[in-house]
């Protein structure tokens, strides 16, 4: 005789089903063996599910136990298989009834020793692919039971331990099914409020068009010109999550384990901010098992990368792809998988090593080659997928003590949302979000300008060198810089706008 029991793997951010197989018998007394491709993880759960079960006031079998978990080919890891081979084995051994609601559930979850379940990564892409594959009940770890229900088709059991679900499925102590919760993404607080910020002007308007079209930026400027306060103030001013974002993003998080013990749905935009010592591989994801990244991370968000020149000139090289795409493909032993990563860029450097190049108070220490190797470390392909070049120069005493009022982040951010609105409006149907995001297709289409934009394109092109990209992202700029005006059109002066954020020299 042998059971079947529903769980999940997760490959990449999606759940593929397993069945949980288990069979008595054919072998050494006492013998429990788990085979399917799993690995250390899962093949530590025969001690356990034993344990637990016991622990549980539940008779162990005495015969020879197998598990398997289907399809073998799949790799399996984790301790998240621990309930449904404890359930699997519990059926077969004829301590649970075999009925119709076992075979309509998936079980997912860790066992301890004493019988409690813990909880695990990846709940929800489990719970969208039990919904995908028809399953009616997921029995989930109570601490992760919350985030299951952001699916609500299916009726989700917070599981506490294993008596408690060994109680329930014999028809005795039901356990509850959860209600589905309510979530409201207005009241996400930040700690940095553009009004704190004194002068840079100028600054402050490339980061309006930069959240306005979710568009690239690079900011230099000496040490302590504001560069990083600058960047944190960003999340204030961008758009609030709508809920199909809210769950991309939350399944992101979910599979890499970053969601928290008391957070099952992410209500605000990402900010992630790599130290300049990170890999390539915690940027971009990958591993043994592959994870995402930062940049994944920092999907419909942003991506801070402050001291940008002291990053590996190979790491971030790894960025090419995904600036230009929206996504990053990890190909490892283990697989090949792809990550969404529609993130904005923002990075904060210095001119020089010293950082005083250009400086109105203090004199640059470094020599022509100093300078010109510091600025080698970013490459040009990288810097031409950066829409907005700014400097942020430092500030004089008298705008540094100025007690004038500034403009607040509540402010800017209507008019960030009435841009992203005229944006919905204009790309609904198709993929993409925002402008930073259209194809060269697309912007031919949207992108049109007149005689006269069109005379002083030609002259950029040819006085400042730009490439078919830089050509294209300018009109993607100016196509934004139009929507925060409320123009249908987009002029010269929005071009003209737009041309001054490209590097001095391309």
């Amino acid at each position: 005789m042998s059971s079947k029991i529903f769980s999940a793997a997760i490959v990449g951010l999606d759940a593929e089903i397993v069945e949980v197989e288990a069979e008595t018998g054919g072998g050494e007394i006492g013998a429990f063996a788990i085979v399917g491709l799993p690995d250390v993880a899962v093949s530590e759960a025969r001690e356990r599910v034993r344990s637990a079960v016991r622990n549980s006031g539940v008779e162990f079998p005495r015969l020879k136990v197998t598990v398997n978990l289907a399809p073998a080919a799949l790799k399996k890891q984790g301790p998240a298989y621990d309930l449904p081979i404890a359930v699997s084995v519990l059926v077969v051994s004829g301590k649970l009834p075999i009925s119709d609601g076992i075979e309509k559930s998936l079980f997912i979850g860790e066992l301890a020793l004493s019988g409690e379940v813990r909880p695990v990564n990846g709940i929800l892409p489990t719970a969208l692919g039990a919904r995908r594959a028809g399953f009616k009940y997921l029995f989930v770890p109570e601490r992760n039971a919350a985030e299951a229900k952001l699916v609500p088709e299916l009726e989700v059991y917070p599981v506490r331990r294993l008596d408690e679900l060994v109680s329930h499925l014999r028809g005795k102590n039901k356990i509850s099914p959860i209600a589905a919760g309510s979530f409201n993404f207005s009241d996400a607080l930040c700690m940095f409020d553009m009004a704190h910020v004194k002068g840079q002007e100028n600054a402050k308007r490339a980061m309006e068009i930069a959240a306005a079209g979710g568009h690239n930026m690079l900011m230099s400027g000496p040490p302590g010109s504001g560069k990083t306060l600058l960047a944190r103030t960003i999340p204030s001013i961008l758009p609030d999550l709508d809920i199909d974002e809210a769950l991309e993003i939350t399944k992101i998080y979910s599979v890499a384990g970053c969601l928290g013990k008391d957070r099952s749905l992410v209500r605000q935009r990402p900010f992630r901010s790599p130290h300049h010592t990170a890999s390539g591989v915690a940027l971009v994801g990958g591993g043994t098992w592959p994870r995402p990244g930062e940049i994944s991370l920092a999907h419909r968000g942003v991506l801070f990368l402050d001291e940008f020149a002291e990053f590996p000139r190979a790491v971030l090289e790894n960025l090419r792809q995904p600036l230009e795409d929206g996504k990053i493909a990890v190909s490892r032993a283990a697989g090949n998988l792809i990550f969404p990563a529609q993130f904005m860029l923002v990075a904060a450097m210095n001119p020089c090593p010293c950082g005083y190049l250009g400086d109105s108070e203090k004199q640059c220490a470094c020599s022509p080659a100093q300078i010109i190797a510091y600025r080698k470390k970013i490459s040009g392909p990288i810097l031409d997928r950066i829409d907005l070049h700014v400097d942020v120069p430092r500030l004089p005493f008298e705008k540094l003590t100025s007690e004038n009022p500034h403009e607040s982040s509540e402010n800017i951010k209507k008019r960030v949302e009435l841009a992203r609105c005229r944006q919905r409006e204009r790309f609904a149907g198709q993929p993409i979000i925002t402008n930073a995001e259209m194809p060269s297709a697309l912007a031919r289409r949207f992108c049109i300008v007149d005689a006269e934009s069109k005379g002083i394109l030609q002259a950029a092109v040819n006085q400042l060198n730009l490439s078919a990209r830089a050509y294209f992202r300018v009109l993607k700029l100016a196509r934004t810089i139009a929507d925060l005006a409320g123009s249908e059109t987009i002029s010269s002066l929005h071009i003209a706008e737009a041309l001054q954020y490209r590097p001095k020299l391309e």
